[in-house]
């Protein structure tokens, strides 16, 4: 757009006079910072020196574009902008704070601006289109420098993120495999009190899944385990669906199944969890990430079906079958008979039959539990040994491991029509 030579004059008078107080101008935004926004500062010498810089030499830049007329979009974002950018990207400090903070400049400037154009344009017609031209000009630099900014921002945030998972992996796996290590420095690297009581976790996405940030999903579920400010979850990703969790706990007792179901209600229903034991200092770690990892294996194999969340506990039995899961199958047809046909109407028969046997063979028990008339469990009862073809007293802990196999693994080990 044509913009008049008197308004290009009046912009190159106004950014001269302003870059005469350019070091003031600059100890000013540092304050404001300071006060709107401390993540930029943390009370660090050098964030605060290195703030400075960025801000003088946008301010620079800035006043450069209107002294010599030069395009806002040809403008490269200062090397200490970027640099101040890639520091906060490994702080973590949030990359809003960076873009609000190029905001909170551009109307200070714009106000210091507003008062010089006063000073020196009487003409309330011509200041206001000279105004109006720093506006745009204005807005345009902070738009370009600031996509450069956060475009440093991410790629260092992406760098250092890898990185650190890299080196927390690799301190990770040398614990797993018992090499000899140093609990302290280990502790001290990890951020991550090994001594104590904690549980091991798996969480995952499915293949077929494709939330926008897996890993970031993860990290959030696993931090609505953590209770208090203090303690934090060591989080360890296997690779861009997948990840490696321990919980710390007050003592030897697991997460509440109740409170397993609230954080999953809470988070993506594409999540999937497995649950070791508790345990206790560094072999405690250890054993609590095997099972989870059974877990896993036994969820993996029982596919979509399978329910969202699996502990140890529940099914340690189970996941102890699982390594060859045709053979597990054939075991539970053998085992189960005809009970084993994969439709509800078994499915029916198979939980009462589970939970009856749970009960220690109490049918008011089992009814209790199943809210279901007492006469019913007895009908279902009977109906089910006749399927399986003998009482359900023989071969007791047999007939109970295979109907757990099918609570958990479902289809995976039901008779195939």
């Amino acid at each position: 757009m044509h913009t008049e030579p008197g308004v290009m004059r009046g912009l190159a008078s106004i950014a001269t006079a302003l870059a005469h107080r350019a070091d003031e101008l600059t100890g000013e935004l540092v304050t404001l910072y300071e006060r709107e926004l401390p993540h930029l500062v943390n009370d660090d010498e050098n964030m605060v020196s290195l703030l400075s810089a960025s801000v003088y030499q946008n301010i620079d830049t800035a006043f450069r574009i209107f002294q010599h007329g030069i395009d806002p979009e040809r403008v490269e974002a200062p090397a200490a902008a970027v640099e101040y950018a890639r520091r906060l990207a490994q702080r973590g400090t949030p990359v809003v704070d960076l873009i609000r903070a190029y905001y909170l400049g551009q109307t200070a400037v714009l106000d210091q601006a507003l008062a010089e154009g006063a000073r020196q344009i009487s003409d309330p017609e011509e200041l206001g289109l000279t105004m109006r031209h720093a506006l745009t000009t204005t807005f345009a630099f902070i738009d370009r420098v600031t996509r450069q900014v956060v475009s440093a921002y991410e790629g260092e945030r992406d760098r250092w993120l890898l990185n650190r998972s890299a080196v927390r992996a690799a301190r990770v796996r040398a614990l797993l495999d018992e090499d000899v290590v140093d609990v302290d420095a280990s502790e001290v690297a990890l951020g991550y009190r090994l001594r104590g009581h904690h549980v091991g976790m798996i969480l995952w996405y499915p293949a077929d899944a494709h939330p926008p940030d897996p890993l970031v999903g993860l990290e959030t579920v696993a931090g609505r385990f953590v209770d208090g400010d203090e303690a934090r979850a060591l989080f360890v990703p296997r690779d861009e669906l997948c990840a490696w969790v321990w919980l710390p706990l007050d003592g030897p007792a697991p997460p509440e199944r109740s409170r397993i179901e609230r954080v999953l209600t809470d988070s993506d229903a594409d999540v999937r969890l497995a649950i070791g034991d508790p345990g206790a200092g560094l072999d405690g770690f250890r054993r609590t990430h095997r099972q989870a990892l059974r877990v896993q294996a036994l969820a993996l194999a029982a596919g979509k079906a399978c329910a969202r969340a699996l502990t140890f506990r529940e099914v340690g039995a189970v996941a102890l079958m699982t390594s060859d899961l045709n053979a597990a199958r054939l075991w539970v047809e053998d085992t189960l008979g005809p009970l084993a046909a994969d439709d509800e109407q078994h499915e029916r028969l198979r939980e009462t039959l589970r939970v009856f046997l749970a009960a220690g063979g109490s049918y008011t028990a089992a009814a209790s539990r199943l809210t279901m008339h007492k006469n019913s469990v007895q009908y279902r009862v009977r109906k089910a040994e006749e399927l399986v073809g003998r009482p359900v007293s023989d071969n007791r802990l047999d007939l109970e491991l295979a109907l757990n196999l099918c609570r958990w693994l479902g289809a995976g080990v039901l008779a195939r029509s």
